[in-house]
């Protein structure tokens, strides 16, 4: 039984769709008043892609994408099937390169979500972890956040985290856990190796259990005065710095 297509909307979103998958784009759904550069790049795009395109007004396409954030863009696609799961992800990867993931505890804001996926993608993490009962799902308001990023990079929600994460350290992976009650900093941390950096909900942090788990705990130094990072700037930050230790490859 196939799924039900998904529903993409913003200029971002669905333009990566187009790009990368464009034969799983059912049809696009157009504000023809809106008249712009940016609306006739786009559309220059969708019908390179030989998509049906069809006009509506933006109470319509509010409708449609349950959200006022559409852009005048609105999409139905295809369920895009990628790896099924995370042991296959890993089994994938080429033994030279080493991982890099990116495991989030209790982030439960769909725009939070969305801009991990869509830091992530800019770092060339391999996926996003997060438990099924303290992470949310894929949904329209993350893909748009995303920018496209939820269509690139593979994101796994499994059943207990703590379990998840001692099969990663069985494949050798190690688990560095952000916390501002770390001693150790970021940028004292070796991060060439396959490595999976956990990070917390903002306020709440890692759960103990999950803390626990960790090989390593470290902080990002903060210079002013507020105490915390969002947990979206949190994520790029640490991804870029095990970017930058393996030198841009």
């Amino acid at each position: 039984m196939s799924s039900p297509p998904k529903v993409l909307f913003g200029f971002h979103a669905v333009s990566v769709r187009l790009k990368t998958h464009p034969k799983s784009v059912l049809e696009v759904y157009v504000d023809p008043t809106r008249r712009d550069a940016r609306m006739r790049q786009f559309l220059d795009k969708a019908r390179e892609a030989d998509v049906r395109i069809i006009e509506a007004d933006g109470t319509r396409l509010t409708k449609l994408c349950s959200s006022l954030g559409h852009q005048g863009v609105v999409a139905r696609a295809e369920v895009i099937n990628t790896q099924n799961s995370l042991d296959e992800l890993l089994e994938s990867l080429d033994p030279a390169t080493p991982a890099l993931l990116l495991v989030l505890d209790g982030v439960t804001d769909p725009h939070n979500l969305g801009a991990c996926l869509r830091v992530a993608d800019g770092a060339g993490a391999h996926a996003v972890i997060a438990p099924k009962d303290h992470a949310v799902g894929i949904n329209a308001t993350v893909s748009k956040v995303a920018s496209g990023a939820a269509e690139t990079v593979p994101y796994f929600m499994v059943t207990n985290l703590a379990r998840t994460i001692g099969e990663l350290k069985e494949r050798q992976i190690w688990i560095i856990g952000a916390s501002d009650e770390a001693t150790s900093s970021l940028y004292q941390s070796d991060l060439k190796g396959s490595v999976a950096l956990v990070l917390g909900a903002e306020g709440a942090g890692l759960r103990q259990l999950t803390r626990k788990s960790c090989d390593a705990l470290v902080n990002i130094p903060m210079l002013g005065a507020v105490e915390s990072l969002n947990v979206s700037v949190a994520s790029g930050i640490c991804l870029y710095e095990a970017v930058r230790q393996r030198g841009f490859r």
